[in-house]
Order: structure tokens, then C-alpha cells, then sequence
């Protein structure tokens, strides 16, 4: 790909760190256009029959926060905080980035993006899509995409199951419903 010799680095962080840590759009999407609000399947129907249903309970959102937080799933935003604020309250603080984010996870005052992905400071601001149809038929539930990305007219014929209280245990504890998140779109064919 010959567009790719400029975008890459880039796009990528490789001036920053090797190898790129990506985001899979699965994720990305089931958390950003709510499709977990509108999500039936439970755990418990998709977990071995020999495991503790205990122990793996919860909904289909929460595994995925549960990834994102242990660091086993690369995720975008990962802060809701900007992390360039971030680093303005270590130095304030008079402490290494690093040290400060440990301590302020730890105590609550820095929340990671993926426990409220309706907060507006966790909402996508621009989207870049390269090569792909996204509101059609590369988006997976595309009414959803209509709905809570752009705010416009979608066939969204799912309940939000919020209102009969089958939100997720772990994750996820807004109200919010927001209807259109995302504030810049640019798509490119070449």
C-alpha cells in the first residue's frame, strides 16, 4: 500500500513506541455506538458449563472493561482525563506521570474511559475512515451508528434494556443515553 509509507507512522505512534498497540473495532464500536445497552446475551450463556457462573457473571460490556483494565485489550480513549493533563497534575504534584496515574486509578480521581463511554470527555471526536463503508455495510448494526454516533434518523427497534435494570455489573454506570457523539467525520476511497 503506497499511502501507507506516510500514514503509518503516524497514524501508529511508531516515532513513540514499537510494536503499535491497535484498538480492534469491534470493541471499539459495541462500547461507542451502545450496542451493549441493547445486548441480550448474558455470560451465562455463552461460559463453559464446568465454570462457576459466580464468578463469571456480568454482561458482555463488562468482560470487555474487565480487558481494557488489565491491559490485555489495546483501547482508545484510555483515559477520560487528557493525558497531556495528566502529566500537568504528576509535574503539579510533583511526581513521575507514571506514579501519579498508578496512585490516581488506585484512589478514584483518574477514571479509565471505558467504565462511562457515554461521558461526553469519552466520546469519539473525529473519525477518520479509510477504504471502508462504515454507516453501510462494513458497520455491524449500522442503525446503532446512526443513532448514538451521528444523532440522526436510524431503525434502532431494540429495547434499551437499562430501563428494565439488565445494565452491566461492572462497568458502564450512566444514565446518559446520548444520541449522537462523534463531532468530525472524514471518509476516504483512495
Amino acid at each position: 500500500l503506497r499511502p501507507q509509507t506516510g500514514w503509518l507512522p503516524l497514524a501508529f505512534a511508531l516515532d513513540w513506541i514499537r510494536p503499535p498497540r491497535q484498538m480492534n473495532s469491534t470493541s471499539f464500536f459495541y462500547a461507542h455506538t451502545d450496542q451493549w445497552r441493547y445486548e441480550k446475551l448474558g455470560m451465562e450463556e455463552v461460559i463453559s458449563p464446568l465454570a462457576d457462573k459466580q464468578m463469571y457473571g456480568g454482561s458482555m460490556i463488562d468482560y470487555n472493561v474487565r480487558a481494557e483494565r488489565m491491559g490485555w485489550l489495546p483501547s482508545a480513549p484510555q483515559l477520560q482525563t487528557n493525558p497531556l493533563q495528566v502529566v500537568r497534575d504528576a509535574q503539579a504534584a510533583g511526581l513521575e506521570p507514571k506514579d501519579y496515574a498508578v496512585k490516581a486509578l488506585q484512589d478514584g480521581s483518574l477514571k479509565m474511559s471505558c467504565t462511562d463511554p457515554d461521558h461526553p470527555d469519552n466520546w469519539p471526536r473525529n473519525m477518520f475512515v479509510w477504504r471502508s463503508n462504515l454507516l453501510g455495510s462494513s458497520g455491524k448494526g449500522h442503525e446503532y451508528f446512526l443513532k448514538h454516533l451521528l444523532g440522526t434518523s436510524n431503525g434502532v427497534q431494540g429495547k434499551d434494556l437499562g430501563a428494565d435494570k439488565q445494565n452491566p455489573t461492572r462497568s458502564c454506570g450512566t444514565t446518559r443515553r446520548p444520541k449522537a457523539s462523534s463531532t468530525c467525520w472524514s471518509h476516504s476511497t483512495s
